[in-house]
């Protein structure tokens, strides 16, 4: 079998920069057995000191196998051992916009960005359908949006994707970056915002844009839409159509910062999930998958899957999917769940 090894990108964040191989191991292990099927074999090495993923892929399933490697969260150049020696392989990415649609946005509490693209990666290997990954066709939801990571994540590989979040100053945020960043680089699009209103109730802001990533995609219509919706995310009834979106994914309160508030922020992920899952799991479509980054010092595990299957969820489990846990700081124990809609 054909073996290859991923160097792994260095991250700026020393503590996950230290957990990233092993992160990234578990993300290969899922998307290249979703990918190319179950022989894959995936290994952490460490060569001249440096760390890479070794993965051997079988001949018929290895270009979909590549396409896979060639965009997980934290790869930096792939090769292809000959002997003693590597051969660099063509990185085949995904991404449609400059990388400084993720990267350029600074401030405090921000996910890091090889971390949203893993939880956004390992959702989509879960889902009923998992090389629709690579094929640009998903419609994404983050239902607590914060200021955009995953949105600028999804736009990027060439999805629809909607953001939901109640935070005004966020949303404000977001829609002064989105629309100073394309008009920088001169990218064609359109934008359009105002009230959200149903049935004359004013239930908060909306913010859609489309945008392409070349004139002629623009032209052909091979477009990405970005829609924000200011609002409460526990009562979206009304405001999205049932089975509407592929995946669900989200960083879930921490303890620190984040949620839906009614006349306070709510920081009690589970009170939380209990009240928004329901109007979530109506959204995604069968097949789809909700992927949801948690604190464990304060949303346990358990009590977490029991939640995702009393709303008709099945939770993923297995190599990879149970490997994801690190340590952000002293406290943050983060971990990632993931469910599938039957």
């Amino acid at each position: 079998m054909p073996e290859y090894l991923v160097l792994v990108a260095p991250s700026a964040n020393r503590v996950y920069a230290d957990a990233a191989p092993l992160l990234v191991e578990a993300e290969a292990r899922v998307v290249a057995s979703a990918l190319a099927g179950p022989d894959v074999s995936v290994l952490r090495t460490v060569l001249a000191g440096v760390d890479y993923v070794q993965v051997q892929v079988l001949e018929d399933t290895q270009g979909r196998g590549l396409r896979a490697l060639s965009n997980l969260s934290a790869t930096h150049a792939i090769f292809q051992r000959e002997g003693e020696l590597l051969r660099p392989v063509p990185l085949a990415r995904m991404e449609r916009y400059p990388s400084d649609l993720l990267t350029i946005q600074k401030y405090r509490g921000k996910t890091n960005e090889q971390w949203t693209r893993l939880v956004l990666n390992v959702t989509a290997a879960a889902a009923r359908r998992p090389e629709r990954w690579l094929d640009g066709g998903l419609v994404v939801l983050d239902p607590m949006c914060g200021r955009g990571t995953t949105l600028n994540l999804a736009m990027s590989c060439g999805y629809d994707v909607i953001g939901v979040d109640l935070d005004r100053q966020d949303y404000e945020a977001y829609g002064a970056f989105i629309k100073t960043w394309l008009r920088q680089h001169r990218l064609k699009h359109t934008v359009s915002e105002g009230a959200l209103r149903i049935s004359g109730e004013n239930r908060g802001r909306r913010l859609e844009l489309q945008a392409a990533a070349t004139k002629d995609a623009f032209k052909t219509g091979d477009l990405q839409q970005v829609t924000y919706l200011s609002t409460d995310t526990t009562a979206l009834d009304g405001l999205l159509k049932s089975a509407s979106v592929d995946l669900i994914v989200t960083d879930t309160p921490y303890g620190v910062q984040h949620g839906s508030h009614g006349d306070r922020l709510s920081r009690r992920p589970l009170e939380l999930l209990a009240t928004a899952l329901p109007g979530w799991t109506r959204i995604l479509r069968a097949g789809g998958a909700v992927g949801l980054s948690y604190n464990r010092h304060v949303a346990p595990q358990d009590e977490l899957a029991d939640l995702l299957r009393a709303n008709g969820l099945e939770c993923v489990q297995g190599p990879g999917y149970d490997d994801l846990r690190h340590r952000v700081d002293a406290s943050i124990d983060r971990d990632l769940i993931v469910a599938r809609k039957a």
